[in-house]
């Protein structure tokens, strides 16, 4: 059961990241956008059973909840705490979400100049972008790269940010088209 080490504010007014002393998973996220998204994972669903809550996402020692913006924290924050507490530790839940996992980037119709492409611009994004959408509660899922168009899918906090789909995108795109010139970066 994981304990709650501290409760951070996101740069996402509507969002709050759980720090948590005891990993929920061992590298794999969780990123549910609605209730029915989180059939099979019994933290999300007790988490949207919650009223107010609109998304969890969560990997290894952090949680990140989002809400409609419609509850006062202190008291969201203690109704959340208790699934949170309640959830199976990290050896006990990676075996479960091992299995329910899969790549949503599809790479296997692509060439392989494309993955490497691909690989070069998720390298890019893992060293100076993910660290610090992580930091906030967060994180960027690398959709498909269809000729010089990235789709990418914020997560967590990033997911309902105004500055995710503004300037941080275009700060994103500016980034990789250090590497590739003609890209553009869409938000999906």
């Amino acid at each position: 059961m994981p304990k709650i080490a501290e409760i951070e504010p996101t740069p996402n007014p509507n969002a709050m990241k759980f720090v948590l002393k005891e990993p929920l998973t061992w590298g794999i996220s969780r990123s549910y956008e609605r209730a029915d998204q989180a059939n099979g994972d019994a933290l999300a669903a007790a988490l949207f059973d919650i009223e107010h809550v609109t998304s969890v996402f969560y990997v290894d020692h952090w949680i990140t909840v989002t809400q409609d913006g419609q509850a006062e924290w202190q008291e969201l924050m203690r109704k959340l705490a208790v699934p949170i507490r309640e959830a199976p530790s990290a050896d006990a839940q990676t075996a479960q979400l091992v299995a329910q996992s899969g790549s949503t980037t599809d790479i296997g119709n692509m060439s392989d100049a494309d993955k490497e492409r691909l690989e070069k611009i998720n390298a890019i994004l893992d060293e100076q972008v993910r660290p610090y959408l992580q930091g906030d509660g967060g994180d960027l899922h690398v959709l498909g790269l269809e000729g010089n168009k990235l789709s990418v899918h914020y997560q967590g906090a990033c997911g309902s940010c105004p500055s995710s789909i503004s300037g941080t995108l275009a700060g994103i795109e500016s980034l990789v088209r250090q590497i590739e010139p003609e890209i553009e970066v869409v938000a999906v």
